[in-house]
């Protein structure tokens, strides 16, 4: 019996081995690669808690970077219970979407963080240790956007501020980065500019167009990327590099304007009690009196930090920031 079955394994599994390799072959020449396509399991839920994505081991060592690090500006234990200070319009399934789509990538191969500083930087300022750069993954050699989260400058808030906008950015095709900073004007617009800087000194490795790109950004980011658009990176610690070809800013009293302006769009509700939607309203005015193309939406009835704006009557306000940054390319 034994000889019986190894004649009759040895004649039959050269037969299965061809057939398992011609379905393989078939799937991968129809694009049904089973091992690159399968999708990655959902991780997390509304009832995860949140230190058991931070410590996920998918993100190493930056999952910490994904939440506050000042955890005295954000309340709630789990995905679906996150409050931050200062913002409004938190919707759980789309905290639930980044993180699972930022797992889901990582455990792809794909990269989705990057260190801004070397291990010398980081020692001479241990604050240099808090910043990083996520990246969500547009179509190769697309252009480059940069996501801005505010937090009054006392933490960065990009979980609800600057994460979806990434997200939804890299749905468009577009490769999308959202910057963890130091918190402090003047740090904050530092790392910016080093982030900058990284894009155009590895933009062969990391397969964007840089050129044209554009900077996004909530209340304090905001003002992060207007100053940028403004003075440039050289006024911050870097040598000059493109200045970017729109800013995209969000519920922010900025009111200076010099008169080097990049084009500019800017959106705000009425009922904002930390932004005044007249302030921006008269700089973006004063942004179009020199020449400059510059667009603004207010919103009735809506407060800070609505982030996307999904489920409110500033749905929509992404797509048409893309539009108008699209006429800038």
């Amino acid at each position: 019996m034994n000889i019986l079955r190894t004649i009759c394994l040895s004649a039959v599994l050269p037969v299965m081995l061809a057939l398992a390799f011609f379905a393989f072959a078939f799937a991968d020449d129809q694009g049904m690669n089973p091992i690159s396509e399968a999708p990655m399991p959902v991780a997390f839920t509304a009832d995860t808690p949140i230190a058991d994505v931070t410590r996920d081991p998918a993100f190493g060592s930056f999952g910490r970077l994904l939440f506050p690090v000042n955890q005295g500006y954000y309340s709630g234990s789990t995905l679906g219970s996150l409050s931050l200070t200062w913002y409004s319009n938190i919707r759980p399934e789309k905290t639930v979407e980044i993180v699972n789509s930022l797992r889901s990538r990582a455990l792809s191969g794909v990269p989705v963080f990057f260190d801004l500083y070397t291990a010398e930087e980081k020692n001479a300022d241990p604050a240099k240790a808090d910043t990083g750069l996520f990246f969500f993954r547009g179509e190769p050699g697309a252009k480059a956007a940069i996501c801005n989260a505010g937090g009054g400058f006392a933490y960065v808030g990009a979980i609800h501020d600057s994460f979806p906008h990434a997200l939804e950015l890299s749905k468009k095709g577009y490769n999308a980065f959202a910057l963890i900073y130091r918190p402090g004007a003047q740090t904050a617009c530092e790392d910016l500019a080093r982030a900058i800087a990284f894009l155009f000194d590895h933009a062969e490795e990391l397969e964007i167009d840089p050129s044209g790109y554009s900077l996004w950004g909530g209340s304090a980011g905001a003002r992060m990327a207007a100053w940028l658009g403004s003075y440039g990176t050289e006024a911050f610690g870097e040598k000059a590099f493109p200045r970017p070809s729109a800013v995209i800013m969000q519920y922010t009293g900025l009111s200076e304007v010099y008169g080097n302006e990049p084009p500019t769009y800017n959106c705000v509700g009425t009922a904002d009690g930390i932004a005044s939607y007249r302030t921006m309203e008269r700089r973006i005015q004063a942004i179009r009196a020199n020449g400059t193309d510059a667009e603004i939406e207010v919103f009735p009835g809506l407060s800070h930090g609505f982030g996307l704006g999904t489920g409110t009557v500033a749905e929509g306000w992404l797509d048409r920031a893309v539009a108008f940054w699209e006429k800038q390319m």
